[in-house]
């Protein structure tokens, strides 16, 4: 077995920030070449689960560190956890190494403030993205770096059905 299947998946959620208009907020990541390899990658906000943490209440605290964002309605929560993997070059890299990639829990939001409640650059938190904006469900997948697609493919199936 190789280094990499031995490690354990990073706990994590996701969020799908829906707005009036059907539209999801993405966020675009700073150009990170050693990371993610170079290319202009968007996502949907994400972050790790704190020890003893609920996934949904996990949900709220990354948006509102990552967006801002506190004005939501709870919509949704995909019904099964995605995956997946880094690539090898940087397992041993990202997340101290101890990490083989991510476990996912999405859930949907509405917000309903106005988009001036956006604010990428919030006191004690590096940000995560450099600009935002709304975009269509069926965007995100092809403005995923390449090893998210996946799971974004799952979180849009199971999302699609909220937005028609």
């Amino acid at each position: 077995m190789d280094m990499q299947s031995d490690l354990p998946y990073r706990p994590c959620v996701g969020i799908v920030l829906v707005n009036h208009d059907n539209l999801v907020w993405i966020g675009r990541r700073p150009d990170i070449p050693d990371e993610e390899g170079r290319g202009e990658w968007w996502q949907m906000p994400q972050g790790g689960i704190d020890k003893g943490e609920e996934p949904r209440a996990c949900a709220l605290r990354e948006l509102r560190e990552e967006t801002g964002v506190r004005s939501v309605e709870f919509m949704a929560e995909a019904p099964d956890w995605y995956y997946y993997d880094l690539p090898a070059h940087l397992v041993g890299n990202s997340w101290g190494g101890r990490y083989r990639g991510q476990k996912q829990r999405w859930f949907a939001f509405r917000f309903l403030g106005a988009d001036s409640e956006i604010d990428l650059d919030r006191p004690g938190h590096k940000p995560e993205f450099d600009r935002w904006r709304w975009a269509r469900l069926d965007e995100v997948t092809r403005l995923v770096v390449p090893f998210k697609r996946g799971v974004y493919e799952q979180v849009v199936g199971a999302f699609r059905p909220l937005l028609s």
